[in-house]
């Protein structure tokens, strides 16, 4: 039995909260949060912390990291030094430097560390690669996500931009997408960005773009904003290009752009070449919760079975560094080469 502890009650940690809940391999010994939430009834009677500190008391076997991102570096390195294995959300750290702290920490102590990539627990998005790398590169990928977001969300939202921008806080999903397809070290970034918004601080900005280029000649664009001016008009675009044909998701019926579960909802694959059209059918898809709880089985298999994550390390330093280098580029205006720090 895994002692786990819940750090950061947020959506995604109340929904992890619930996978162990729910898992029979799993044993809740805390959660923690700054202030009082609404539990859901499962897990009103866990032992509930005011501070990580007070939560690790509990010494747990494994810490899952909901927190804002700026706390994420600390928290893990903290956890795993103590003993403990470490999931973290999405995104790893604030600088490479930092994410690269953790994977190391996690080498030298001989802890697992698995980083909150939904989107490679969800089978219609693992369908949705094998599929694009069946094609055969060099690939233009076409990638946004954009939530017009009011009332709580947009409370969310602000609150996160107090330390990330849209780009890097959604970005590094759906760059991890087109590294998986390209397989292919990223090169160069270029970004663009502005502030719409009065209520973010002076130096963050609500909205974001950027190109990457890869080695092997791929070119990926990337678009993400938040706040109540966003469009509702094609804030889902998800096209990957090669010289055989694309891959595109076909799901028209996405819903708001703030409905979480339209966040990863395929629907249908839409498969073109010059020779033929073919729709992939992905009926039964995995909601928010399902995936969450495919996540956390993950990560207490990659304990139990003792399984090699040196790549999915790498890979999530990777995407958070061509996320980063793309708000560098925006806040400089300048392009920013990766070639000699890409892993």
């Amino acid at each position: 039995m895994t002692r786990v502890l819940i750090v950061g009650l947020g959506n995604m940690g109340l929904s992890h909260a619930l996978a162990h809940h729910r898992h029979p391999d799993a044993e809740i010994v805390g959660l923690v949060n700054r202030s009082s939430v609404e539990l859901p009834e499962e897990l009103v009677p866990y032992p509930h912390f005011a501070t990580f500190e007070e939560g690790m008391g509990t010494k747990p076997d494994l810490a899952v990291i909901a927190t804002y991102t700026d706390t994420h570096a600390d928290y893990a390195c903290t956890a795993m030094e103590a003993g403990a294995h470490a999931f973290v959300e999405k995104p790893l750290a604030v600088t490479v430097a930092d994410a690269e702290r953790v994977v190391e920490t996690a080498r030298s102590k001989g802890r697992k560390l698995v980083v909150g990539y939904i989107l490679r627990h969800h089978p219609s998005w693992m369908r949705l690669i094998k599929e694009a790398r069946a094609l055969g590169g060099p690939y233009v990928f076409r990638l946004n996500l954009n939530q017009q977001s009011s009332g709580t969300e947009w409370e969310t939202h602000k609150a996160l931009m107090q330390t990330t921008s849209p780009i890097v806080d959604c970005g590094v999903h759906y760059v991890d997408v087109m590294c998986q397809i390209t397989d292919s070290a990223p090169v160069r970034v270029h970004g663009l960005g502005l502030r719409l918004t009065d209520e973010i601080p002076l130096d963050m900005y609500n909205y974001g773009q950027f190109q990457v280029a890869f080695e092997d000649g791929s070119v990926g664009w990337y678009e993400a904003g938040w706040g109540p001016m966003m469009s509702e008009t094609a804030f889902f675009v998800k096209d990957i290009v090669s010289p055989s044909g694309s891959v595109s998701i076909t799901e028209a019926n996405k819903g708001a752009s703030s409905d979480i579960d339209g966040h990863t909802r395929v629907g249908g694959i839409l498969v073109h070449t010059p020779q033929c059209d073919r729709t992939v059918e992905m009926p039964d898809e995995p909601g928010h919760q399902e995936l969450c709880e495919a996540e956390q089985a993950y990560m207490l298999r990659a304990i139990a079975e003792d399984i090699d994550l040196t790549r999915h390390m790498s890979d999530a330093v990777q995407s958070l560094a061509i996320c980063l280098a793309a708000d560098e580029s925006i806040r400089t205006g300048r392009p920013v080469s990766l070639e000699e720090t890409s892993t």
